[in-house]
């Protein structure tokens, strides 16, 4: 399927969730990530923060924020830079996502677990993006597991997402209604 064709059937579906599916499905999806062996492990972690339209991520940051070192992206040309999270020190950056203050970057490199959001995931690890290659950049220097997390309807059969040379795809997805999907790369 093309990724345009999958960006507008999420699109679509996602427009027909209510606020309280939307806080459900979110829920359930970061008390999965909770109780993975890989986040409980993991110091440093690497999020998101999230737009109307994604799974939410602020109650699960203000959560875990004083356990855990949080980092999220921001834009810097056509890269994304990372910075340590504070809810204090945000402001609204490029295409209107929330992302962090200061100038204290630090090297993705350095990341123990890393949540990777997507428009749709397939079951061998593949991802669509929103179409500028931001994290695919970003995630090509990651040594870290990657996790992707989304609704069910955003996750499709194995080898439905065409992913080119430059994908970099997830090693674990946690959908909705799904649970904890191990990617078994062969």
């Amino acid at each position: 399927m093309k990724k345009e064709d999958i960006r507008a059937r999420v699109r679509a579906r996602k427009a027909m969730l209510d606020d309280a599916e939307r806080f459900a499905a979110a829920e359930r999806v970061f008390s999965s990530l909770a109780s993975m062996a890989a986040f409980t492990m993991a110091r440093k972690v690497l999020m998101y923060h999230s737009l109307p339209d994604e799974l939410h991520t602020h109650a699960f940051l203000d959560r875990w924020s004083a356990e855990k070192e949080f980092y999220l992206p921001r834009v810097n040309g056509l890269d994304l830079e990372i910075l340590p999270y504070s809810r204090s020190r945000t402001h609204l950056g490029a295409f209107h996502i929330e992302e962090p203050d200061g100038e204290d970057t630090a090297d993705v490199a350095d990341m123990d677990l890393i949540v990777v959001p997507a428009v749709a995931y397939d079951r061998s690890g593949n991802r669509v993006g929103r179409g500028k290659g931001y994290y695919d950049r970003l995630l090509s220097r990651a040594k870290a597991l990657k996790v992707g997390v989304c609704y069910d309807f955003q996750l499709f059969d194995a080898g439905e997402i065409e992913a080119e040379e430059h994908d970099v795809s997830v090693d674990f997805i946690i959908a909705d209604g799904n649970g904890i999907i191990r990617i078994v790369k062969s």
